[in-house]
C-alpha cells in the first residue's frame, strides 16, 4: 500500500467531499484571466476563484512571469506571445510583494488548519513553444560578476520534449511547476511568493514532475491553493534566479485529509520520498529536512530515532532544491526500494 506521508493511524481516515458524500469526482479547467491570477502573493484573505471538494482535478493554465513587451524586446514574435498574458500585465493592477503569477486560490471545501492536502500532480504540458532564461543584477547567487541584466529565449520541441539552448547544446526537458502552495496563516498576512516555507510555494523543486504527489498542511480555511511559475527545466540550484521559465498547463487532483497533522511540505514520487526544509541559513533548511525525513521515518516505518538517522545518513541524499529565493530549498531523498522487504 502506497504511503500518505501521514500518521498511520490516520492515513486510511477520509475524507471531507469524498465520492460517497458528494458523487462522483468533477473536472474543472481554471484558466489564467485577470480575474483568476494573484499576483506576488499567497494570502489568507484572498477571494477564491473557484470552489471544489475532495477528489476533484482542476486542469490549470499558467502563464510565464515576463512581460510581453520583455518577451518580444528578447526576439518572441508578438504572435506567439500569449493574449492571456497581454490581458494579465494590461488589467491586474493588485500585484506584489512578490512577481509569479499564480492561477488560483482554489478553495478545496471542508479544509481547514491541521489538515493535510495531498496533491496528485497527474499531467503538465508545454502551452507554448518558448521559454526564457535570464538574470539580472542584485539576484542570483554570482551577481556580482554579471552586474547586468540579460535574458536568453529558448526554443522547445515539443515532440521531441528538448531545448536548443545553443548550437550544440540541447536540454531535456522535464516540466514543473516552481511554486504551488496553499494560504500562510492569516497572521502572514499577504506573504511573498518568492520564499518557500511551510506553505510550499516558490519551492523550485525539479522532482514535483508528473507523477509526483504533493502534500502541504493546510494554514487557513479552504487551504487556497495557487499554482504558477512554470519551468520546462531546471538545475537544482537554480543558481542565475530562473530556469526555463515557460507557461505550463498542469492538471491536478485534490484529496483532503481531516485531522492529520503535518509540519511541513512533503511529496512522493513513484520511487522516492521527498522531505523538504527551507531557511534562508542553508545549513538550517537541511536541518530541518532531515528533521523531516526522521519524522518519517520513525512515524511511517516504525524505526527508532537513532535508525533513522543513521539510515538517512548511508542511504539518503541531501540534495540543494534552489540557492536564490531568499529561502534557500533542500530536499532529503530516500529510495523505497529500502523497504521492499517490509
Amino acid at each position: 500500500m502506497r504511503t500518505l506521508w501521514l500518521p498511520a493511524m490516520l492515513a486510511g481516515t477520509m475524507l471531507a467531499g469524498d465520492a460517497a458524500a458528494q458523487g462522483a469526482p468533477h473536472t474543472y479547467t481554471l484558466k489564467a484571466t485577470p480575474q483568476t491570477v494573484a499576483w506576488g502573493n499567497y494570502n489568507a484573505a484572498a477571494t477564491p476563484v473557484l470552489h471544489i471538494h475532495s477528489g476533484d482535478t482542476v486542469i490549470f493554465d499558467t502563464l510565464l512571469t515576463n512581460s510581453p513587451t520583455g518577451l518580444e524586446r528578447n526576439g518572441v514574435p508578438p504572435d506567439q506571445v500569449e493574449q492571456s498574458l497581454r490581458d494579465v500585465f494590461d488589467h491586474v493592477t493588485d500585484r506584489g510583494p512578490g512577481g509569479h503569477i499564480l492561477t488560483g486560490p482554489v478553495f478545496i471545501e471542508g479544509a481547514e488548519p491541521g489538515d493535510v492536502l495531498e496533491i496528485h500532480i497527474k499531467r503538465i504540458s508545454l502551452a507554448i513553444p518558448y521559454a526564457y532564461n535570464g538574470f539580472r543584477y542584485g539576484a542570483g547567487l554570482l551577481t556580482d560578476e554579471f552586474p547586468y541584466a540579460k535574458t536568453k529565449i529558448i526554443p522547445l520541441d515539443r515532440e521531441h520534449m528538448t531545448a536548443q539552448f545553443a548550437p550544440g547544446v540541447v536540454i531535456p526537458l522535464h516540466p514543473f511547476f516552481g511554486s504551488m502552495g496553499v494560504a500562510p496563516p492569516p497572521a502572514f498576512g499577504r506573504y511573498d511568493s518568492t520564499p518557500p516555507t511551510i506553505i510550499g510555494g516558490n519551492m523550485d523543486d525539479k522532482a514535483l514532475v508528473a507523477g509526483t504527489t504533493l502534500f502541504l498542511p493546510v494554514h487557513a480555511a479552504g487551504a487556497l491553493f495557487q499554482v504558477g511559475d512554470g519551468h520546462a527545466a531546471q538545475g537544482n540550484g537554480e543558481v542565475d534566479i530562473t530556469a526555463l521559465e515557460t507557461s505550463l498547463v498542469g492538471s491536478f487532483q485534490f484529496v483532503l485529509h481531516k485531522g492529520v497533522k503535518a509540519p511541513y511540505p512533503r511529496a512522493e514520487t513513484p520511487t522516492s520520498y521527498i522531505a523538504m526544509g527551507f531557511d534562508d541559513d542553508l545549513s538550517n533548511a537541511t536541518r530541518k529536512a532531515l528533521r523531516n525525513m526522521i519524522d518519517f521515518l520513525v512515524t511511517e516505518k516504525g524505526m527508532t530515532r537513532d535508525d533513522a538517522y543513521m539510515l538517512v545518513s548511508v542511504a539518503g541524499d541531501v540534495e540543494v532544491t534552489e540557492l536564490v529565493d531568499r529561502n534557500k530549498g533542500v530536499h532529503v531523498v530516500l529510495r523505497k526500494a529500502l523497504f521492499a522487504g517490509k
